[in-house]
């Protein structure tokens, strides 16, 4: 398979600064914090801006979802493959999280940054909190796996419930296999829906900075700068072990699937400056997992493993939910033992499953938490609701990095992971030549010109004469609530 040279991308000309999607994103994200900080009332009008893109995106996640999986299975044609690939990831989600958590709480113990807070529960305010969490309750274990199955497909799709949609998508993808050529024609027609959808993301990608502006005008208009020095020590534990995990994440990478993790961060750096900006990780899930097929991993294990860990792997959730759990105890004065912060980490490891797409799960997770080890006041977490938007930056981040090595992970252990295509892309090469049946699989997102012009800039690119458009350096964005 032959390899473009550099000389040969270089000979294409630069995109001018200015109209990268990068660029001006964080020209938005800092007009939004300067207007939301100078003007809170308007900050806090722009909210729909934010709102609207984010949903812009939802409504293409099910469907993506569906097709990616479905073209994606039916490739493999390989039961047992799916099997193993569901199972390992599930393994190593449960491991990372656990390790995740036990680490917020060592970093909680270390920092102490409930300390001195001096809280007076009598002085608690919950109205807020309930607001915040619109009488939701985190479900079971049992309810939760139950939930996977759908009541009806149509109602999968129409909640954009996406472990139900994963679900169903299996199961079509498993009969078109066993159909064979028969089912050839419905596979050829998902393979060309799914060149729709990812054409429509790339025109709502055009308003991205609009989005990212709406969103950050409101989270500051709304809690403001002033939370940075009453929670200052909280944010400081927050941030600093999230750091720290960065590099856990950046082993793991290297180690288990030989990734530069730095070098797919300058990959993928439009992406996750959108998801920081628009406080969501969910809206970024089409383009993240597009750029991991071109980056090498099949699109089967991309479709399994990234909207699995929207579920199951949240760790940037999981390192703030102890950090958070211990930031109350010691406001309120209460001295956890060992055994009781190890039961709290397993009552965190069960309830941190059932997160995903419930209003304000970070604080039923924590006030289940409560209520179970009676260490503080469950209403109590009512006292993070100054603190908790300025921590999404932290969770977005790591829950979206986390996922991504796990797919990389994933495909590495399944071998279906491309490393000599990853080297190229994630060195900024022309990856190499695909056969016309794989590009076909591996529809790409027609960004426009601008986006044509900027894969040479960025990375590699996928050459697909279905889609008809090179592009690589785009970005994605979508609101997941991140504990």
């Amino acid at each position: 398979m032959a390899v473009a040279t550099d000389a040969d991308s270089s000979d294409r000309p630069r995109p001018r600064f200015y109209r990268s999607l990068f660029f001006q994103v964080i020209v938005a994200v800092v007009i939004g914090v300067l207007i939301g900080h100078l003007w809170p009332s308007i900050g806090e009008a722009l909210r729909p801006l934010g709102d609207g893109f984010i949903r812009l995106i939802k409504m293409l996640i099910a469907p993506l979802i569906f097709c990616v999986i479905v073209t994606g299975i039916a490739k493999v044609g390989d039961l047992s493959a799916v099997g193993r690939i569901g199972i390992k990831a599930l393994i190593y989600f449960q491991v990372v999280t656990a390790f995740a958590l036990v680490y917020g709480m060592v970093v909680a113990n270390v920092l102490k940054p409930g300390v001195g807070f001096e809280v007076d529960p009598a002085d608690l305010d919950t109205s807020a909190l309930d607001e915040v969490t619109q009488g939701e309750e985190l479900p079971g274990i049992a309810q939760f796996f139950l939930d996977v199955i759908p009541e009806s497909v149509v109602g999968a799709f129409a909640e954009n419930s996406l472990l139900q949609v994963l679900f169903f998508a299996v199961f079509v993808a498993l009969a078109l296999s066993k159909m064979g050529e028969r089912g050839q024609p419905v596979l050829d027609l998902i393979e060309r829906f799914t060149e729709v959808i990812f054409t429509c993301i790339g025109w709502i990608m055009r308003v991205a900075p609009l989005g990212a502006f709406g969103a950050m005008a409101f989270v500051i208009g709304a809690y403001g700068l002033s939370s940075l020095g009453s929670f200052g020590m909280l944010i400081i534990a927050c941030y600093s072990a999230a750091a720290v995990f960065l590099l856990v994440l950046a082993l793991i990478a290297r180690v288990l699937a030989g990734v530069n993790l730095w070098k797919f961060l300058r990959y993928t750096k439009e992406e996750f400056i959108l998801a920081i900006g628009a406080a969501s990780s969910e809206a970024v899930m089409p383009r993240i997992m597009q750029k991991l097929t071109n980056a090498g991993c099949s699109k089967a294990t991309t479709g399994l493993v990234v909207p699995t860990g929207y579920s199951f792997n949240l760790d940037g959730a999981a390192i703030y939910l102890p950090i958070a759990a211990l930031f109350l105890a010691q406001a309120f004065g209460t001295d956890l033992g060992l055994g009781d912060q190890l039961m709290m980490v397993l009552i965190l490891l069960l309830t941190s499953k059932g997160m995903a797409g419930v209003p304000g799960s970070a604080f039923l997770a924590l006030s289940a938490t409560a209520t179970a080890l009676g260490a503080f006041p469950a209403a109590g977490v009512a006292l993070l609701l100054g603190a908790d938007r300025l921590m999404d930056t932290m969770r977005v981040s790591i829950n979206l990095l986390g996922n991504c090595v796990a797919t990389f992970v994933i495909a590495r252990w399944e071998g279906q992971l491309d490393t000599e295509r990853m080297r190229a892309v994630l060195d900024g090469r022309r990856p190499p030549e695909e056969s016309e049946d794989d590009t076909e699989s591996t529809p790409v997102a027609s960004g426009g010109e601008d986006d044509e012009r900027r894969s040479s800039e960025e990375g590699a690119e996928t050459l697909s004469p279905a889609v008809g458009t090179a592009e690589h350096g785009s970005t994605d964005a979508e609101r997941h609530r991140d504990g």
